[in-house]
């Protein structure tokens, strides 16, 4: 048979019988049942009903343009600007309306959006999600240059918690960011991403290590998990070593900054600085015999990410919708969080707390009343979205028996008796509300008293102004892996429960009084 291309396949799918010899009308059937089956295997899209929208697709772009933290803000930001959001700056005033619909960016790793009801008045509260745009990965040193054995390679960091023995022996390259010294002296900040495969960290063969399987494969972090780069030594450089020592081409091989500046379309020698992860190539997916499952990297947290995003969207795209809101919508994406959010960009900062100060000052104008932003906060209500843990039906014992979250089952709502989850009685009692509204599932998740427990930006939040929190998260396996799985259909039930959380939280929150 002649070669047939993937992009043939995925947009051209007919020209695939025009190749074939004529055969069997059974085997034609088989073939078209074989090549329906890839094309949505592969394809970043779903099929849905105008009475069953399904955001799975959508997702799956997403997560396909979002290969690092500062990809997914911008693709956050690209989609807010899309559905009419007015883009702000921190360093500027703001003049906001009720009605309106804002968000703002912060070192281009974390967002806030929000939408301001028509029926708002000061001292009112905000209905937040929160999740995080980081996932671990490597990332580049700052001196990333190495040379051993005739290889070029590239030294690197690891971020957050992750199972490094899955980055071996996977299709790597490099995303992020750089700074380009512009024509007129100054300087532009430019996202980069090299798509094709560039990079690789190589197990070494059992021949060599044959206790691997039975003494478990154990590397040095620091020796070991060097990604190759290319074989072809480096050549002198011709620039002077003075105007050398002070580039980044010092850093970093000139084969790399050369890639780099042609994905940017630039002079090799106007590329100042870089902030580099070192990404997975292989696309996000269906997979699963019913195509029940999504295969990606980054499941935590962009997952979550994108609900929340697309939930706020979706519940003030229409005119009407924030007509009857009397409260603030907002959603808030950190950075940092794998690593304890202790940054400019995590939620250990401020961010949206001085954000939540600054609208309420701005929706007030002349009003003279006592303590509007401390109503507002005793007001608000927080989700803290990041993804759990679903039950391995390998390893069902490391779950508490009676609370094993289970895939296509719901959002999981997370208890700790110890505060590693901000979920308390009455908040998981109103989210659970939201959902029992409308007929969606939930689960609930605790740690077994023998284990330890990972905790969220959720404690962070609720500890930082006093806002009641409820932690949640969509269940998952392979957590911290280059390659994540979580179920297609919580994808969307997750988005059914945000969306709904937003339109409707207000009318159950005046149910219940606590103090």
């Amino acid at each position: 048979m002649a070669a047939i291309s993937r992009v043939q396949l995925l947009h051209h799918p007919s020209a695939i019988f025009s190749i074939l010899p004529h055969s069997p009308s059974s085997f034609t059937i088989n073939l078209r049942r074989r090549k329906l089956s890839c094309t949505r295997l592969l394809c970043s899209s779903s099929s849905s009903s105008s009475t069953n929208p399904s955001i799975v697709g959508d997702i799956l772009d997403y997560l396909n343009e979002s290969w690092t933290q500062f990809h997914a803000t911008a693709e956050a930001k690209r989609q807010l600007i899309a559905a009419g959001f007015h883009l702000l700056n921190e360093n500027n005033e703001w003049d906001l309306k009720p009605g309106g619909r804002y968000f703002f960016t912060r070192n281009m790793s974390c967002l806030v959006a929000f939408a301001i009801g028509e029926k708002y008045i000061v001292g009112n509260g905000f209905h937040v999600i929160a999740a995080h745009t980081d996932s671990p990965c490597l990332k580049l040193k700052p001196k990333s240059a190495s040379s051993k054995s005739n290889y070029l390679m590239l030294n690197v960091q690891t971020y957050g918690g992750g199972l490094w023995h899955t980055w071996f022996d996977r299709d790597l390259s490099v995303a992020g960011r750089v700074i380009v010294r512009a024509s007129d002296g100054s300087f532009l900040h430019k996202l980069v991403k090299v798509k094709r495969p560039l990079l690789r960290v190589p197990t070494l063969a059992i021949h060599l290590n044959n206790k691997v399987n039975t003494d478990g494969f154990k590397p040095n972090l620091e020796t070991h998990l060097v990604p190759l780069l290319a074989t072809k030594p480096e050549e002198a450089p011709t620039e002077s070593k003075e105007k050398n020592s002070l580039s980044s081409k010092a850093a970093h091989h000139p084969l790399l900054m050369q890639i780099l500046s042609d994905e940017l379309c630039c002079d090799a020698d106007d590329i100042v600085n870089i902030e580099l992860n070192i990404c997975d190539t292989q696309p996000s997916c269906l997979g699963g015999a019913n195509n029940e499952f999504i295969f990606s990297g980054r499941l935590d947290n962009l997952a979550s990410s994108y609900c929340a995003l697309r939930a706020l969207v979706d519940s003030c795209g229409p005119p009407d919708d924030l007509s009857s809101e009397h409260a603030i919508r907002m959603v808030a994406l950190f950075d940092n969080e794998e690593v304890g959010s202790d940054s400019f960009q995590g939620a250990g900062a401020p961010t949206m707390f001085q954000a939540m100060r600054r609208i309420v000052g701005s929706l007030a104008n002349s009003y003279a009343g006592e303590s509007a932003f401390d109503r507002a906060i005793r007001q608000s209500f927080l989700v803290s979205a990041d993804m759990a843990h679903g039950v391995h039906p390998n390893f069902m014992d490391k779950h508490e028996e009676h609370h094993r979250p289970e895939m296509h089952k719901g959002l999981v709502i997370k208890h700790n008796a110890n505060q590693r989850y901000a979920t308390s009685g009455v908040t998981a009692f109103l989210f659970k509300e939201v959902a029992k509204i409308h007929n969606l599932p939930t689960q609930e998740f605790v740690v077994r008293n023998d284990m330890g427990c990972g905790s969220t930006i959720g404690p962070i939040l609720a500890s930082g102004v006093g806002i009641r929190t409820v932690d949640c998260g969509i269940a998952q396996l392979s957590m911290h892996s280059v390659r994540e799985v979580c179920g297609k259909e919580d994808i969307d039930i997750a988005y059914k429960h945000f969306k709904a959380f937003y339109q409707t939280f207000s009318s159950i929150d005046r149910k219940l009084i606590v103090d």
